[in-house]
Formats: C-alpha cells, structure tokens, sequence
C-alpha cells in the first residue's frame, strides 16, 4: 500500500515530538513567544499524534513546522540562519529596530575584528620574539590601541555605541539563558507528564 504524498494524518514519533518542543523551545528563547504561548504551544506539541494537530504550535514562526513529508516518511528540518523559510519570513526593521540592528551588526563585526586584530599581534610578537630574537618585538603591543581604534573609526562606533552594545549584549544573554532554562524545564516536565515512568 503506498502513502498519498502530502498526508497530515501521519502519525509521529516521540523524536519528532521532541524535535518539535526543541524548536519552539528555541522560538521562545530567541523571545519570539511569550511564557504563555510557549506553554500552550508546548503542550499542543507534546500531545499531538499527527502532524496536522502539530501544524498550529507553528503559526507565525519562521520556518513553520520543522517536519517535512518525503515519500510518505516524515523528516526533521534542522532550523537555524540557514534554513530557507527562516530567511524568506525575516522582515526589514524601521526607525529604532533599525537603529538597534545597526548597532548589534557592527558591534558583533568589532569584536570579530578585535579578535582577528588581537590574534595577529599575538602572532606577530611571538614570532619577533621567538624566531627572530628581535629584543624590541614588546612594540607590537602598544601598536594594538590603533589597530583596534581603526575599525572603530571606519564603522563609526563610539564609546556610547560599544557601551550600549555591551549592555545590549549582557541584556540578551541574561533574557535568552533564563528562557533556554525555562525551556528546558518545561520540557522536563512535558517527558514526565506522557511518560510517567521517566525520572
């Protein structure tokens, strides 16, 4: 008997369930829903048998249902910046979220560049130092504060700029572990729920 393709009455597996509660558990740590939608969304997923009743936990994320249909079999969709419904549902910010966008790209862009800068002047000193036994390979150090002021200056980005965005930063990373934690719980406590043998 072969599968009518694109069937939602196929029946998932405790993995795909699980795969789904961790996807939407990223959702909701990226802060794309609420506690209280997570939760509902949550428990939708962690009783649904098919993939239809699955569907709705999805509405309105990027990327929809992280399960696919091919050949009458179900597949996981990885989600992540790579994955195509993900890119085509992100939507331009204006006015402040622009301005915020700004500054979390350039600010993530200089501290790659501070990394890249600061490694190539370890390297530098190292093999002046070393190799070629040059007694003032010390002034590569001090050299480091222009390097590391150039970027500031061609992108623009003040001392307000990197204060703000390090506060930003530290902010997010707060906001995103507390909700990974929440997550995490309540998953936790979705596994025992349907299958009370599991500690």
């Amino acid at each position: 008997m072969t599968e009518e393709p694109g069937r939602e009455d196929l029946l998932l597996s405790d993995d795909e369930r699980m795969h789904a509660l961790n996807v939407v558990s990223e959702h909701y740590a990226a802060g794309r829903l609420d506690t209280t939608e997570f939760y509902d969304r949550s428990e939708v997923i962690a009783s649904a048998r098919t993939l239809d009743v699955m569907r709705g936990a999805f509405r309105g994320l990027p990327g929809g249902v992280p399960l696919e249909q091919v050949d009458g079999r179900l597949r996981k969709i990885p989600v992540g910046e790579d994955n195509p419904a993900a890119i085509a549902s992100r939507t331009t910010s204006t006015g402040a979220d622009a301005e915020l966008s700004s500054l979390r790209r350039r600010g993530g862009l200089i501290d790659s560049l501070d990394g890249v800068i600061f490694g190539v002047t370890l390297v530098t000193f190292l093999v002046l130092q070393v190799v070629v036994d040059w007694d003032y390979a010390w002034v590569v150090w001090p050299s480091l504060l222009i390097t590391l002021s150039l970027p500031r200056m061609i992108l623009r980005f003040s001392d307000a700029d990197e204060e703000i965005y390090g506060e930003l930063k530290d902010a997010e990373a707060k906001s995103r572990k507390k909700r990974l934690q929440e997550a995490t719980e309540r998953i936790l406590e979705l596994e025992s729920k349907n299958d009370p043998g599991k500690i």
